[in-house]
């Protein structure tokens, strides 16, 4: 039995992003797994998103253990009731789950005390300070150590699960279940979970808009002109405001996210070469593959080979 951990104010994606895996993994085994969400004592539940879940109180019965992050895991970490329960989970020698922020619970549970653990990397300061004794990679998309299990935020709830379900069903099963949700399959636990919008070096944050919107349209010919204008801004002070925010000129941002948004979907897909370097910019698939030999030293098309090898 699938056990989900939730209290008022947690975040509703680290609940139903493991749901949705497990649930489509029941629909093509055609088998039933049993899933029960929980909180101390039964009642209904409220999302920080003020949507609420039907919950069932503690059941002894559950072998897999997901706690939720969210703005309220504060709280719930001062909650006794809660605490004990997910200490009787991991004494019983069940896999216990932490998905983003979730991780502070298991934290003052004890259950991390000289093992390997990541969170959501906004917290990872904090969380550092409070539980020393944790070895906190903050970098990660989830950890395994053990029988515990540590995952970055919200949607690396769904790599975490989809990770189980390899562990239990096999790669197969969590491959077809990543088709049928129709997401990428899948980031390895050693993979970083900051993309290159997050590594730049950016004290003001003043750029983020324009990042995220050029990672949403890098299949426009996103020249300093272009850039300019979307950030409101004249060519010559754009260029000089951006390499001293993020100490990169626009053009290599542009092309580090084009590489970062390919590598990802030539990984996760078996959509052709072409259209991604159609999809990203690149434009064709030559100039594509010169941009991934001069920043990683291989051709785009090794890493669909390198995941075949793997599988």
């Amino acid at each position: 039995m699938i056990g989900v951990l939730v209290y008022p104010d947690f975040q509703l994606l680290d609940a139903s992003g493991p749901i949705s895996v497990f649930e489509t993994a029941a629909r093509l085994l055609s088998t039933r797994i049993p899933i029960t969400v929980m909180s101390e004592g039964s009642d209904s539940i409220r999302s920080s998103a003020g949507i609420e879940l039907r919950t069932q109180g503690f059941d002894d019965r559950i072998t897999t253990l997901f706690v939720t992050g969210g703005v309220g895991v504060i709280a719930a970490s001062k909650c006794e009731r809660t605490i004990k329960f997910i200490q009787a989970v991991a004494g019983r020698g069940c896999r216990v789950v932490s998905v983003c922020s979730g991780t502070y619970l298991l934290a003052e549970a004890g259950l991390l005390n000289g093992l390997r653990a990541t969170t959501h990397w906004r917290r990872s300061r904090h969380f550092s300070e409070q539980y020393p004794d944790v070895k906190l990679e903050p970098d990660r998309v989830f950890i395994q150590d053990g029988q515990i299990w540590t995952s970055a935020g919200v949607s690396a709830g769904i790599d975490i699960a989809l990770a189980i379900i390899a562990d239990d069903y096999g790669e197969d099963l969590a491959r077809e279940i990543a088709q049928e949700l129709v997401i990428y399959y899948r980031r390895s636990g050693g993979q970083s979970q900051f993309s290159e919008l997050l590594k730049l070096n950016s004290p003001t944050g003043r750029f983020r808009p324009l990042l995220r919107w050029i990672r949403q349209n890098l299949n426009m010919d996103l020249t300093v002109e272009v850039l300019a204008a979307q950030a409101n801004m004249s060519q010559r002070h754009f260029t000089r405001a951006f390499l001293s925010e993020t100490g990169e000129t626009p053009a290599k941002v542009v092309e580090r996210l084009r590489l970062e948004v390919a590598s990802e979907r030539i990984r996760g897909s078996r959509e052709p070469i072409e259209l991604v370097a159609y999809a990203t910019g690149f434009g064709d698939p030559e100039r594509m593959r010169r941009a991934f030999m001069r920043v990683f030293g291989r051709p785009p098309q090794s890493l669909r080979e390198r995941l075949s090898v793997s599988r």
